[in-house]
């Protein structure tokens, strides 16, 4: 059984603002963008010349697959954590194995697809978890792949943990300096990657600047 801290998380809502772009509102009245909003960023030239290259109907076809995919890796962690059974018949069986394991080094889970904001960053978002990870209180993602990712190429996940992981502490007053990304990857297992908060959030703060020049907000 994992046991679970509760905290008193503000309600916060996602809207669409005066420019066309959706934003969470907080209940002190900021309106800002979510953290993977910021950090798509990143990926935003890569992922349009990877359309132009395989074609917008296949990048479709694709994209579609893998975010339904990730969907439902995302609702079976979140059931397993949450002391639900499952029916293990009736979904990913290859992944869910590989990442299965890693769940069981989790405890003390202090948030599970919690909404966060933080007035600091202005930014917002649902983080995927807060808990201990093998000891160590940490903001946990966990991520699908259809193939390998070098550290090198997932800067973004841990520029979003280390949001999540101040709008956390904003909150709750709780610090968290570990970010655990739990990755698994099509026929190839899980792969776990470790970092510090404090490595990336300045990375992060650079980035969500650049967005609010880009977007004015």
């Amino acid at each position: 059984m994992f046991e679970r801290i509760y905290h008193e998380f503000p309600r916060i809502k996602r809207t669409t603002n005066d420019k066309g772009i959706r934003v969470y509102q907080t209940p002190e009245g900021g309106s800002y963008p979510s953290v993977t909003t910021v950090t798509g960023l990143l990926a935003k030239e890569a992922i349009k010349k990877w359309r132009e290259r395989v074609g917008k109907e296949e990048a479709a076809r694709i994209s579609t697959k893998a975010s339904k995919r990730g969907t439902r890796i995302h609702t079976l962690c979140e059931k397993y954590l949450s002391n639900i059974e499952l029916d293990e018949t009736n979904f990913d069986l290859e992944m869910w194995e590989s990442i299965k394991p890693h769940l069981d080094s989790i405890n003390q889970i202090h948030a599970l697809e919690d909404k966060l904001y933080s007035d600091h960053l202005q930014i917002a978002g649902t983080v995927d978890c807060v808990a201990e990870y093998n000891g160590k209180l940490s903001v946990i993602d966990f991520k699908t792949s259809s193939k390998v990712k070098k550290r090198e190429h997932i800067h973004g996940y841990f520029m979003q943990c280390s949001a999540y992981a101040v709008a956390f502490e904003e909150i709750t007053k709780v610090p968290v300096s570990n970010l655990v990304i739990i990755m698994t990857v099509a026929h190839e297992g899980c792969v776990i990657f470790e970092e510090k908060r404090d490595d990336w959030i300045n990375k992060f703060i650079d980035l969500r600047e650049t967005y609010r020049k880009s977007y004015g907000c």
